[in-house]
């Protein structure tokens, strides 16, 4: 089987996205490329019924299926387009509630700086792609301009994407986008919300380089040597 891994991975990760409030029903999608090859939830199958070997797998350059016997998503296109755009190797879409919300505000076309995690996203600000029927290469195109150096977008009157290095840290970044998203949200209904300005995320994107740790391996300790 084909990216047996990142299909997976995708399973695994697709079955959480309800449970965590970030999709209703058969909404979202999700990607993970390895060379030339993508792989991507299939179109409007149950995420409870979704399995490794039911996770399509495209060619990346023209998006033809190479193996799975479902169609990918209908989103595909935004998924290869998210990937070209940022050069990332996976990446998350969603209909989750705040973001979806900020994306529907008359007159919004970012999220602003509300909270320096903004900074993970690449810039002062995630913007809002216009409007387009899903599915097709207009959404496609207009989510590509919105992510152009940015690594998350969200899309009006409709969801997020957001891509990253790996598809369980891109994930991590979608509860954080979301978060973000529903604090901007209650500031709004508490009064004027207050932005940081683009040099104080300039320097926070500076200090997230070097943030984060990894766990040492654990280590088995024996009794000293006699």
């Amino acid at each position: 089987m084909l990216l047996e891994n990142a299909r997976t991975q995708i399973s695994a990760v697709c079955r959480r996205l309800p449970g965590d409030g970030l999709v209703v029903g058969t909404a979202g999608n999700v990607s993970t490329r390895e060379g030339d090859l993508v792989a991507i939830t299939p179109s409007g199958l149950p995420y409870a019924d979704l399995r490794p070997d039911l996770v399509a797998v495209v060619d990346y350059e023209t998006g033809e299926q190479v193996e799975g016997p479902l169609k990918p998503a209908s989103e595909l296109g935004l998924h290869l387009a998210a990937l070209r755009t940022t050069g990332l190797p996976a990446v998350v879409h969603t209909h989750s509630r705040a973001a979806t919300a900020v994306a529907s505000l008359e007159g919004v076309t970012a999220l602003p700086a509300v909270h320096y995690y903004i900074a993970m996203f690449g810039g002062p600000d995630v913007r809002v792609a216009e409007y387009a029927t899903y599915g097709s290469p207009e959404l496609a195109r207009n989510v590509e301009r919105a992510l152009k150096g940015r690594t998350a977008a969200l899309m009006s009157n409709h969801g997020s994407v957001v891509a990253g290095p790996t598809l369980e840290e891109t994930y991590v970044l979608v509860q954080e986008l979301e978060w973000v998203c529903e604090l901007y949200l209650r500031t709004l209904g508490a009064g004027s919300p207050k932005i940081l300005d683009d040099a104080q995320i300039a320097t926070v994107i500076d200090r997230i380089k070097t943030y984060g740790q990894k766990a040492p391996e654990t280590q088995t300790v024996g009794p000293p040597s006699q």
